[in-house]
């Protein structure tokens, strides 16, 4: 399937709009709404942009929005690859993308960082104006391969994490693989920590199904981790891997990505989180509050014997 992907010159009609939707939404959300920004290309004068105003929104609570944001025509989209976000968009004669977000979510200080360094820095703008241009002469650009996202999306990441480091953003965050940079991260730690060759991985296959879902730590723009979360039925969910690069253990990013996992699952409705820990991961568990629980795998794999079958209420 092609994908339709237009480009146009800088509008100065964008910050209006923006402000008067702005407005719009504070009054739907009352006081949930804890602050309202432009972001994307949009908001940085001078920079060409697909016509649709990213907006992004800081709320105390997230799950009262898609109620709220119906009643001014947003269609609520899901939270695509960015665990703990809600995403909106609305069509018509101004077109918007909606973000939402509680407060000290990383990607907050990501997005506004990265608008800021543009405003602040034009070569910076007009070199990311010309990626643009280059990337729609690419007929990649129009397709989604094995992706949500079309090849013109995913070709700005390199450019993205250029000007992050550059801003200095280092914030802990994690996400569901969706680039091919993050696949092959997680191909990569499971070969190096659970599959050592000659041993190849017997399990790539879980990389396109529905019920296994595989995560990336990132600190800034630095990949440190890697975790695959199977979802089971009952509203239960086990953890088939969780790892973090040897050169950034010991300080606490395990226990970090844990928590963040947990509170991912508790969000979509599980309940328990389960897991068969290797005796030398028994402590890490048992001090993020896991217990002996039964393992009860619902398609009955093989296990090793030697593993402690572990769980946590959620």
């Amino acid at each position: 399937m092609v994908y339709e992907i237009q480009l146009v010159a800088y509008d100065p009609n964008w910050p209006l709009q923006f402000a008067t939707e702005a407005a719009s939404i504070l009054s739907a959300l009352g006081d949930n709404c804890m602050s309202v920004h432009h972001v994307g290309s949009t908001a940085v004068p001078g920079l060409a942009a697909k016509p649709r105003v990213d907006i992004l929104v800081v709320a105390h609570q997230r799950l009262t929005t898609i109620a709220s944001l119906a009643t001014i025509g947003y269609e609520y989209r899901g939270e695509f690859n960015i665990p703990l976000h809600y995403g909106f968009r609305k069509r018509g004669g101004i077109e918007f993308n909606l973000h939402v977000y509680e407060p000290d979510h990383p990607d907050l200080e990501l997005l506004l960082s990265f608008r800021d360094y543009l405003r602040a820095h034009p070569v910076a703008r007009d070199e990311y104006a010309a990626l643009k241009k280059k990337l729609l002469e690419e007929d990649t650009s129009f397709e989604k391969n094995n992706s949500i996202y079309t090849g013109y999306t995913l070709g700005k990441n390199d450019f993205i994490c250029k000007i992050l480091e550059k801003a200095g953003f280092k914030r802990l965050r994690f996400m569901k693989c969706t680039h091919h940079a993050e696949w092959e991260a997680a191909t990569n730690f499971r070969q190096k920590y659970f599959f050592k060759a000659p041993m190849v991985d017997p399990y790539t296959w879980t990389f396109s199904h529905e019920q296994h879902v595989h995560f990336i730590l990132y600190i800034g723009t630095k990949i440190i981790g890697y975790a695959h979360i199977q979802l089971w039925s009952k509203s239960r969910a086990a953890i088939r891997i969780i790892v973090i690069d040897e050169v950034h253990r010991t300080h606490g990013f395990g226990a970090k990505f844990l928590h963040l996992l947990e509170k991912w699952l508790k969000e979509q409705g599980y309940n328990s989180i389960h897991t068969q820990s290797s005796h030398e991961a028994l402590l890490f568990y048992q001090k993020q509050g896991y217990v002996a629980m039964p393992f009860n795998d619902p398609e009955d794999h093989a296990s090793n014997p030697l593993d402690v079958p572990m769980g946590k209420m959620l």
